[in-house]
């Protein structure tokens, strides 16, 4: 047990530094000292090439393929075969942000995005941490001020609910904001589930602020675009775009009775992913955005892979200021 406990840690220790630390760079945390200790903080420093990529891996029928080995894997970064130095398949707790859109347009939809949430979350790992952030002009975090994250499906339907659907549409503020809030999560993986119909009219963050703090994450972004056939603010390719380019995948139901069900399929996708990890054989240079290719080998040829499509080198991960609504 403690032998594992101690391949964890390490394993939480190389997600922290997952993008930042590809430029080759180091991460380091400070703690405050003990009581009646020196107050001169202590320092540990890391210093791994180590980019890590979720992978979800399905067969010509589409079914999760689920019995692969490390050596069927193959994964490219600008064209060139990388050595892959991490590799785990298991159902692992992960930290979950829901991003919700409250503006007017989704009022009559409230009811079956809360059962959807719930849904979720019944199907979801019983050690995530999850957190709400609601938005229509103003973003909102969900939970009370003093609950940082909870695994209670009840809980988080009353942290949707508690947002009124009216106003107009922050989602790319939103979307910054659950983010930065991911990185407080002590789970190795991160994630991020966004209902909404993408448009945005209010943000004061760019759709350029989103993907630059995705890029430079370690999250895999999933979006469900319910869309009312008149809405002139309507984006679903933005939300194709933040879910391809992070390894995740974009939904669009034709009928509200379907969020249910693919919000359930979601939490599967979550629970049947593989880690992948490799160091970088590039040069680092800070702020590049590098392509990422996974292919995978079944014993029936070639399978279909679904991974982050590329990530920001190095560079500045510090987060965009912005003030939150609590």
């Amino acid at each position: 047990m403690k032998a594992e406990a101690g391949r964890r840690v390490a394993a939480m220790w190389l997600t922290t530094i997952l993008l930042a630390s590809a430029a080759g760079g180091s991460a380091s945390q400070t703690s405050p000292a003990a009581a009646g200790q020196d107050s001169q903080p202590f320092r540990i420093a890391v210093n791994v090439n180590l980019v890590v990529l979720p992978a979800v891996v399905r067969d010509r029928q589409g079914r999760f393929v689920s019995d692969l080995r490390q050596q069927d894997f193959e994964v490219y970064e600008d064209g060139v075969l990388q050595t892959i130095r991490m590799f785990e398949h298991e159902d692992m707790p992960v930290t979950v942000g829901l991003v919700v859109d409250h503006s007017g347009s989704m009022h009559r939809k409230m009811l079956d995005v809360i059962a959807a949430a719930s849904t979720f979350a019944r199907s979801s790992n019983r050690q995530d941490q999850m957190f709400v952030v609601n938005f229509n002009e103003k973003v909102t975090l969900g939970l009370p001020a003093d609950v940082l994250f909870t695994d209670d499906p009840e809980e988080l339907q009353g942290a949707i609910a508690r947002t009124e659907a009216a106003g107009e549409t922050a989602l790319y503020d939103a979307i910054v904001t659950a983010l930065e809030r991911l990185q407080t999560g002590s789970r190795e993986k991160k994630v991020l589930l966004i209902i909404s119909d993408g448009g945005d009219n209010k943000s004061t963050h760019s759709l350029a602020d989103v993907l630059k703090l995705a890029g430079q994450s370690n999250a895999v972004i999933y979006s469900v675009g319910i869309f009312d056939p008149q809405d002139p603010d309507q984006n679903p390719g933005m939300l194709r775009r933040v879910a391809r380019e992070t390894g995740g995948e974009a939904f669009f139901p034709s009928e509200l009775e379907e969020v249910v069900p693919i919000c359930e399929r979601i939490a599967r996708d979550i629970r049947h992913q593989y880690t992948i990890g490799y160091t970088s054989s590039q040069k680092a240079q800070p702020g590049a955005t590098r392509a990422i290719r996974v292919v995978a080998h079944g014993p029936d040829g070639k399978l279909s892979v679904r991974a982050r499509t590329s990530y920001i080198a190095g560079g500045d991960r510090s987060p965009i200021p912005r003030e939150i609504a609590k």
